[in-house]
């Protein structure tokens, strides 16, 4: 007492004398004294039967103090507990020899095991028992640092457990907390995210759809009754996964109409629309190009395989323009997809299925390369199911003044120009019978526009086949074998101009080639180069 309060030989004094205040609380056995600016609390005890008497005291700012230490530790242990407990992730806390102290309730949702029965145990006897597959806190023990394991727990879910040291003023290892989360939730969650990204890609394919649609459509400019019934036929038919055969001369369209099918399908949502030029590929990269290979199927071939244009297709539309031009060994592979909805790729053993609707389009009589065996009958019958054949731009000649607008808005936006048309070569325009149909009509416009100087363009800047063309037209009465000659020497001229070689000259003519050579001489008719 005498060095608490700083007063020697304290001993003897009345007790009234030593405090500046001295007082009994009412009905108690405390007092209640003062001391400078310092407080006491004592507690009055008998000795026995005696007089005297024992008061133990404590300065009552220091238990204070203590009292409010010891509070603030039991609220700062109740948010610690409440942390853990309520963690998602398993809390798993061992002494420094392994013992389990502490756990949480999610320990049991990951494990499948009551959170009770971790408490107490040494990591080395719950895996032994097969409870651990692995402990991270042996690992963290023998590393002295943080180590992460991944592995699956006794109920058989995939796990990441995070085991970390906690150190104590010497730098010792005091306690392991461990943190385990269950993978299953993150991969159930990557599943779902795939699926939100799928669906995402759909909606981005169907909005770029419904924005190239206007695209799409205001190529399609027609007056003619025929060509309004024909696209209503298209649309009509858009939605049913029928195959659609195509049928009209070179440059009259088809690939157009092949796309309007597709923009007014339901596939369009799902899949592509892919186009393969039957006729531009050599025979024999044509399989490989329509069905893929696998890795090695042959030399020079990607060592990771490829996947051909049915597989590229798959829920969209493949269309396959100049069908004709499809060798007889690729028809029996088509017959097949047609058949059973599946390919073989080169080199492969195994069959892929495929959902996959087909267009086709030829120019060429397909009935008569059947007649000559150049064309399967079974494969011709598969594909003519829906026949749409396209009639020539002479034989709709009110979609040509249209068009020719069309073409021209489209040439002077391209080069950023201002070209108008003279008024006369409107009687040209509609008089001249387009052998190219409007592939060529679209080429000798923008030709015209790029090529002439003048703001107007007149007849006088018609290229001279064209002029000749229009001059050797027929409007007086002549002999029969005249007739044939003009009309001979003017299909000569126009093919000699748009091919260079006297065999795609017969081809397109349907003659021999010594009949073009011999007729190209006697017309004095040079092929441009």
């Amino acid at each position: 007492m005498e060095s608490i309060i700083g007063i020697r030989k304290i001993a003897g004094m009345n007790i009234a004398n030593v405090f500046t205040v001295w007082k009994q609380a009412p009905s108690s056995k405390f007092f209640h004294a003062e001391y400078k600016d310092r407080s006491f609390t004592f507690i009055e005890e008998k000795i026995s039967d005696a007089e005297d008497k024992i008061l133990y005291g404590i300065e009552t700012d220091g238990l204070a103090a203590l009292l409010k230490e010891n509070k603030d530790l039991k609220n700062l242990n109740r948010e610690l507990d409440a942390i853990i407990e309520n963690s998602y992730d398993g809390i798993y806390i061992t002494d420094k020899r392994g013992v389990t102290l502490k756990t949480n309730s999610a320990i049991e949702r990951i494990t499948s095991i009551p959170k009770e029965y971790y408490i107490g145990k040494n990591v080395n006897a719950l895996i032994k028992r097969g409870i651990l597959k692995n402990s991270v806190t042996s690992k963290v023990l023998e590393y002295k640092r943080t180590v992460s394991v991944v592995q699956k727990n006794y109920a058989g879910n995939e796990t990441i457990l995070t085991g970390s040291p906690v150190f104590n003023e010497e730098g010792e290892i005091e306690k392991i907390v461990t943190n385990i989360r269950d993978l299953s939730d993150l991969n159930e969650l990557q599943v779902e995210i795939a699926k939100v990204n799928k669906l995402n890609d759909k909606y981005k394919k169907e909005l770029q759809r419904l924005k190239n649609k206007p695209d799409q459509l205001k190529n399609i400019i027609t007056k003619s009754e025929e060509m309004k019934l024909i696209y209503d036929t298209a649309e009509r038919i858009a939605n049913i996964d029928v195959t659609v055969l195509i049928l009209g001369e070179t440059g009259v369209g088809k690939d157009v109409l092949a796309n309007f099918i597709y923009s007014n399908s339901r596939r369009s949502k799902e899949g592509e629309f892919i186009k393969v030029n039957c006729g531009a590929i050599p025979p024999e990269l044509l399989e490989s190009e329509l069905f893929g290979y696998e890795g090695g199927a042959f030399t020079g071939a990607n060592s990771k395989g490829k996947p051909g244009m049915f597989e590229i297709a798959d829920k969209g539309i493949l269309f396959l323009d100049e069908i004709g031009e499809l060798p007889l060994s690729l028809q029996v592979k088509l017959l097949r997809v047609l058949q059973e909805g599946e390919i073989n790729r080169i080199g492969g053993t195994r069959p892929k299925k495929v959902d996959v609707r087909i267009l086709t389009a030829t120019n060429r009589n397909l009935q008569r390369m059947v007649e000559k065996g150049d064309f399967r009958e079974d494969l011709y019958y598969r594909l003519n199911v829906i026949p749409i054949e396209i009639p020539p731009l002479r034989g709709r000649r009110d979609d040509i003044l249209p068009m020719i607008q069309l073409f021209l808005k489209q040439v002077n936006e391209k080069y950023h120009l201002n070209k108008a048309f003279d008024y006369n070569l409107k009687g040209f325009f509609m008089s001249y019978d387009w052998p190219g149909n409007i592939r060529e009509l679209s080429n000798l416009i923008e030709r015209l526009v790029v090529t002439t100087h003048e703001e107007v363009i007149s007849k006088e800047d018609l290229p001279a086949e064209y002029r000749q063309t229009n001059e050797t037209t027929i409007n007086r009465i002549v002999s029969l074998k005249d007739a044939v000659e003009i009309a001979e020497k003017n299909v000569l001229t126009l093919a000699a101009e748009k091919y260079d070689n006297t065999y795609a000259i017969a081809k397109a003519l349907e003659t021999s080639q010594p009949t073009i050579v011999r007729k190209l001489k006697k017309y004095k008719i040079s092929i441009r180069r």
